[in-house]
């Protein structure tokens, strides 16, 4: 068992994060040059005030504070995982910035981005260092492990009342409402699964890499078989009953990945590839939502003013781009329905053209080799696992939409980690970074 960071060591023996706080100067440039940048761009109005400038500034200094908070408390964990974070959340802020008035004018209902955007990234930096900051006092990952169970109800629970009380919207049952907030529970469900697989698979790894003979295949015994089919179940259920094919693939994805990694057959990986896919075939048959989405991947332009309105302008806006783009605050990324969401990569491709957006996909892949590179160097199983699912929720996240967005895969409608609209997701994101944080500093067992 590995042993939690103590309290002695955080008040002991402070440090100085020096590679992290050089790091932190470029997203703290970013995030002050392209807002003046964005109040720079010529406009046909004055919608942008000066005073907004303090947005850019007190994120600055909240990331620097949180660097220096680190090495006061004696934090020896990863140096790279929160200046790469605060360069991608730092960019978000820039575009959801950007794109309020435009979006306002057209939906006054979209007045309030920006507000709300900083609120959640306020909220999420406040649970990335709480995280990092008290988890060592309460033993978090202990607490994870022993509640392995009660993280498998929750995950099937909040599914469930997604579907019962949920708000429907695009033809899909995906939030609750709570109070003027939309909630989307299959953010934090991500997690609580993860930790369920952690722990459990941990626990059977050896009963796993046995098995029994049924023709040419080898399983594990049946009894450790049930929690693999609750989870290709659970999939299905949230690709069938909430009509949410991104969810469903995620959910999946991070399974077979932990599934993997914990008991090194592939038999298990390609089986589940091969149901899964016959189950996405059934769906597209059997669910118009499904089959429109299909339809606008093959080809948009069979119905260019409706159902493939927003894949035509999504490739038109990343056509205009180009290899530098257009300058941010010079595109017209309005075009595009639901731009802050779905397609804020469009957005980003639109204004800092291919090179730009090759940047932004390198700070992703740093970001998930980082997170392996944490699984790999850490020396407990169970905290291992955790760190490898965590890690592939911000891949694989990352893989489908940007992959549903250039069209290589369908889309599916899910967020881009940390840039995207979206509090719920924002806040899933800051925890997970936030884990990985944890599990970076914890030290050897003695």
């Amino acid at each position: 068992m590995f042993a939690p960071p103590t309290s002695r060591r955080y008040r002991l023996r402070p440090t100085f994060r020096l590679t992290e706080f050089q790091l932190l100067v470029a997203p703290s440039l970013l995030t002050v040059v392209g807002l003046l940048t964005i109040f720079l761009a010529p406009r046909d109005d004055t919608r942008w005030s000066w005073a907004d400038i303090w947005v850019s500034l007190a994120y600055v200094a909240t990331v620097a504070g949180i660097s220096i908070s680190f090495g006061v408390i004696g934090f020896r964990g990863d140096q790279v995982l929160l200046p790469v974070t605060a360069t991608l959340a730092g960019l978000g802020l820039l575009m959801i910035q950007r794109l309020q008035p435009d979006l306002a004018a057209i939906d006054p209902n979209l007045a309030g981005l920006a507000e709300n955007q900083l609120i959640f990234l306020g909220i999420g930096l406040a649970v990335l260092w709480l995280i990092v900051a008290a988890s060592g006092r309460l033993r978090l990952l202990v607490m994870l492990r022993r509640y392995k169970y009660t993280a498998l109800i929750l995950s099937l629970a909040l599914l469930a009342v997604t579907f019962v009380f949920g708000v429907e919207i695009n033809g899909a049952k995906l939030w609750l409402s709570i109070g003027p907030f939309l909630a989307q529970p299959s953010e934090i469900v991500k997690v609580t699964l993860v930790v369920f697989l952690a722990a459990y698979l941990e626990d059977k790894r050896d009963l796993l890499g046995s098995a029994w003979r049924l023709g040419p295949l080898r399983l594990p015994p049946l009894p450790y078989l049930l929690p693999m089919g609750v989870m290709w179940a659970a999939s299905l259920m949230v690709l069938v009953v909430q009509n949410d094919l991104g969810a469903a693939l995620l959910f999946f994805g991070i399974f077979l990945v932990m599934l993997y990694v914990a008991s090194g057959r592939p038999l298990y990986v390609s089986i589940g590839l091969i149901t899964f896919a016959v189950a996405c075939w059934a769906a597209a048959q059997a669910f118009g939502r499904v089959a429109i989405r299909v339809q606008n991947w093959l080809d948009p332009w069979q119905d260019p003013r409706f159902a493939g309105f927003q894949p035509v302008q999504s490739d038109y806006a990343l056509a205009t781009g180009g290899f530098f783009g257009t300058g941010l605050g010079l595109g017209q990324p309005w075009y595009i329905p639901e731009v802050q969401t779905d397609y804020v990569f469009s957005a980003l491709g639109e204004e800092l053209g291919l090179l730009g957006t090759v940047a932004i996909l390198a700070l992703y892949l740093v970001l998930v080799m980082r997170g392996y590179l944490i699984a790999l160097t850490t020396p407990d199983g169970f905290a291992r696992l955790v760190a490898v699912g965590l890690a592939t929720i911000l891949g694989l996240q990352t893989l489908i939409i940007v992959g549903g967005v250039i069209r290589i895969i369908p889309l599916t409608g899910i967020t881009l980690p940390f840039v995207s609209y979206g509090g719920s997701s924002l806040l899933t994101n800051f925890l997970i970074v936030g884990l990985l944080l944890h599990i970076s500093g914890m030290r050897r067992p003695t």
